[in-house]
């Protein structure tokens, strides 16, 4: 426990022996010892004015401990209340190889809702959440994608050609969310957020699909404060932190 102690007080900033020592409650022989003993093991490191610091094996440790978490298991908590407390259809979605396959869902609450099912593929140049996931990629990549796609021109929001996909990506990627304008099926509208990982790369999406017939537009994004919410939740459960929150 006294070790644990230590390393939350280096984890807040770097300290010398003595400053630790003083902030103890044991001896400051113990406190040396248990530095020696973490030192040893990388857990610690000492810099040129003798301060100790977090070392390379904690941050190997925590990185190990985040690839163990299964983004479906950390999700499903988060989604779950989410459609708890907004009754529509609530999905995650992530790449499989070349698609995204919708990996967890939770069945609205109302009598009129929209098909579809967890392992079904998401349109890429319609949904919602093929949207999130593209437009987090390096813009070579998102381009190779964009000019191979068969664009099934479903209604008349659908996106039809690469340039307009490609504009709509850099949309998604500046206000960071997407929507599913009526785009993939006449009578349902949706919108999407990105999950990232502790690098920050956007590994997941969830969205929220409403029946237009129950919802409007302006309805549609009422669910975007409460989406976006759920999503940060799940990426800081992920390991990754906001920018705003490392700003000194």
């Amino acid at each position: 426990m006294r070790a644990i102690e230590l390393l939350n007080e280096l984890a807040a900033k770097p300290a010398t022996l003595d400053e630790l020592a003083r902030s103890s409650s044991v001896h400051k022989t113990t406190v040396m010892r248990l530095l020696h003993a973490m030192e040893e093991k990388r857990m610690v490191v000492r810099d040129d004015e003798q301060r100790f610091r977090l070392g390379s094996k904690l941050f190997e440790l925590s990185s190990l401990a985040l690839e163990q978490r299964d983004i479906r298991e950390v999700a499903r908590p988060h989604l779950a209340e989410l459609n708890s407390r907004t009754g529509h259809t609530v999905h995650l979605a992530a790449f499989e190889g070349k698609d995204v396959v919708y990996i967890d869902k939770f069945e609205s609450h109302h009598p009129v809702r929209m098909y579809s099912r967890i392992g079904l593929t998401a349109s890429l140049h319609s949904a919602a959440v093929a949207k999130v996931l593209l437009a987090d990629m390096p813009r070579a990549r998102q381009e190779k994608i964009a000019a191979g796609l068969d664009y099934v021109k479903v209604t008349d929001n659908t996106i039809t050609t690469p340039e307009a996909l490609l504009a709509e990506l850099d949309v998604v990627r500046k206000q960071g969310w997407a929507h599913d304008n009526a785009e993939h099926e006449a009578f349902v509208h949706c919108i999407a957020a990105p999950i990232r990982d502790a690098s920050g790369a956007v590994v997941a999406a969830a969205s929220c699909s409403v029946p237009i017939v129950m919802l409007d537009y302006e309805g549609l994004m009422g669910l975007l404060p409460e989406l976006t919410e759920t999503t940060a939740a799940i990426s800081q459960d992920l390991g990754w932190t906001p920018i705003e929150r490392n700003a000194v």
